[in-house]
């Protein structure tokens, strides 16, 4: 039988077969980038029964190896820290410090020794608020310079990204889906494409051998070969290669400048903050070391602005409560650094300025290191994606084998 000999409803039914696989690889792409990322929490019944996003299920595994990729090769902790510019740094905290001095001494002094300082003249406790705005500016450098010289032990860059990369997932998501929009696209509109393609030859397979297991195998090969096909495109070859008056590589590849602006830009500006940077010296594993260092440059304040009243606050406290209030001194230094650096504008204007150093590092980076950024979203559980794709193409044939062709599996 030829083709001329096949009547309408023949014809529309073999025409089908291409359409469907068309159908079966988008879809089937289309699903294989939800399941990178949807649902964030494990949906079903653990451990096996159900799935969770490949990216939130692995998240710190994702975050660590989009460090080890990335940050941990565009600057070392002193580079960054010098780009915040500690001169800056300075000025904003005594900047935000001065309008609110009298403020702040008050607090500390009420908080444990209140009658104390109501009853001390308003006179004596100008000359201590006069003494802390004199002193502070100078203190603040010397804090900051301190600070400065010991980062490298102070701030573990890699934790804090990747802290905060797995306490986010939904950031993590949006880390690897901005930074893979453009792939992300293709692979879900390429399966339509090539899905079309093979559908021709599945086609032509029916055609000249109509057995039954014929639609379900060329279906799970669509769904598999879909998948498999656009995920090499986007990363292979790796290096550009020559051929014939073209020059072909993977098309995250050739994106680098484009893909760096928008890592570095997410990176900067919502992970390595100047606040959470703090918030991690403050409360990371080096915290008792950054808040000694606080202390240490706060004692001689304490000292100093108690001035012509130490007499008296060393006799009204004692030797402990003088102490205390040194303590206490600390504490609110370390209250006021959270609440000088929450500032959404001042983090904004330093992001801009790490993120440039970052950027041309980025830049620079080989495409064998460049791949590694978004790579490792598809290699963790790439084999189970495309065998989603595959199954999902199987049983779509099975469908047409019945529903359009009126056959049986048997």
């Amino acid at each position: 039988m030829t083709p001329a000999d096949l009547s309408t409803a023949e014809l529309l039914q073999y025409a089908s077969i291409p359409v469907v696989a068309a159908l079966i690889g988008w879809i089937t792409n289309w699903l294989a980038v939800k399941l990178t990322f949807k649902p964030l929490e494990f949906v079903g019944i653990p451990p096996f029964l159900g799935w969770q996003g490949i990216i939130p299920s692995k998240a710190r595994k994702m975050a660590d190896l989009c460090v080890d990729a990335t940050i941990a090769k565009l600057g070392t902790v002193p580079e960054i820290f010098e780009q915040i510019d500690p001169e800056l740094l300075s000025k904003h905290v005594i900047d935000s410090l001065m309008p609110r001095i009298e403020e702040y001494v008050d607090d500390v002094m009420t908080r444990e020794h209140q009658t104390l300082w109501e009853n001390l003249p308003m006179r004596a406790r100008k000359i201590v608020y006069d003494r802390v705005r004199k002193s502070a500016p100078s203190l603040v450098d010397k804090l900051v310079t301190d600070i400065g010289l010991q980062i490298d032990t102070l701030l573990d860059l890699k934790k804090l990204v990747a802290d905060c990369l797995e306490e986010d997932r939904e950031l993590l998501n949006r880390l690897f889906q901005e930074c893979g929009e453009a792939e992300f696209r293709f692979i879900i509109n390429s399966g339509f494409v090539f899905g079309f393609i093979f559908g021709l030859f599945q086609m032509v397979a029916w055609y000249f051998y109509p057995s039954s297991w014929v639609l379900p195998v060329c279906g799970f090969i669509v769904g598999w070969a879909t998948n498999w096909i656009a995920l090499n495109i986007i990363f292979r070859p790796v290096r550009p290669v020559k051929v014939g008056p073209f020059t072909v590589q993977g098309l995250f590849l050739k994106r680098q400048p484009e893909v760096a602006n928008v890592f570095c830009d997410i990176v900067t500006q919502e992970i390595l903050t100047v606040g959470n940077i703090l918030n991690f010296m403050l409360n990371g594993p080096q915290s008792g070391h950054m808040r000694a260092i606080i202390r240490k440059h706060v004692k001689p304040l304490v000292d100093e602005t108690a001035g012509i009243t130490k007499p008296l606050t060393q006799i009204a406290f004692g030797p402990a409560g003088f102490a205390k209030l040194r303590e206490q001194v600390g504490e609110q230094a370390i209250k006021l650094s959270h609440e000088t650096f929450d500032d959404p504008l001042f983090n904004k204007s330093r992001a801009t300025a790490v993120a440039a150093i970052m950027r041309e590092r980025m830049m620079l980076l080989s495409p064998e290191e460049f791949q590694a950024l978004l790579r490792p979203c598809f290699q963790e559980d790439e084999v189970k994606l495309i065998m989603i794709g595959g199954i999902l193409g199987l049983l779509a044939g099975v469908a047409q084998l019945i529903w359009v062709f009126g056959e049986s599996m048997l």
